[in-house]
């Protein structure tokens, strides 16, 4: 009964903490505190919901409805290039946009950071399964460290709490979990660091 219980709860982490809900979350943040016009406020959250969240949620529901994609975990990771690869698009597309409207540049670049995360999974996945639940959290802890500071640690658990989601769940070890969490933040980071000194100087 403990062990269906724990494994009840690791699925209901796992589902809500998908990628998407963190993309969100954060440009909702950003929304609020980096931009002074109403209307960049509702676009920096509109197009990080459409691109990052509406439609990349649209196309893993098609691809499982078609059974392109074998069980909600996309379990086996020769599934998962496709996807990505239009999620790509998709993010280039809101990226366009972005620079379009002339949004905040940490807006800009860390939604940068998502296609060039994306391209990193795709490369690291032809050879081996690294968590993207963990990637989808840990970018997102690591520019809220960056923007923020210490009150970025706030997402410290949730990002434990994924991570330990997956591995209750089977769908990754804990070598792919830490993996996912380490690549993701350090990318991000110093991604984040580069994109937004070049701009300023």
């Amino acid at each position: 009964m403990e062990d269906y219980i724990s494994n009840r709860f690791a699925r209901i982490i796992s589902t809500i903490f998908v990628p998407p809900s963190f993309t969100i979350i954060i440009f909702a943040i950003f929304a609020f505190t980096l931009e002074a016009e109403s209307f960049k406020k509702i676009i920096t959250f509109l197009i990080p919901f459409i691109f990052g969240f509406v439609l990349p949620i649209a196309l893993f529901l098609y691809l499982r409805r078609r059974g392109k994609l074998i069980d909600q975990d996309a379990s086996i990771k020769e599934e998962r290039t496709f996807p990505f690869l239009v999620a790509i698009v998709f993010y280039l597309m809101g990226l366009l946009l972005m620079i379009k409207f002339n949004l905040n540049i940490i807006s800009i670049a860390f939604w940068f950071c998502y296609i060039s995360i994306t391209v990193i999974t795709i490369f690291i996945n032809k050879y081996w399964k690294i968590s993207a639940h963990s990637m989808g959290v840990s970018g997102p802890f690591a520019v809220l460290i960056f923007v923020f500071g210490w009150i970025g640690l706030i997402l410290l658990p949730v990002v434990f709490l994924v991570g330990w989601s997956r591995v209750k769940l089977k769908c990754h070890s804990i070598a792919q979990v830490l993996t996912g969490i380490i690549v993701a933040f350090v990318s991000v980071y110093i991604q984040m660091y580069y994109i937004t000194k070049y701009y300023i100087n």
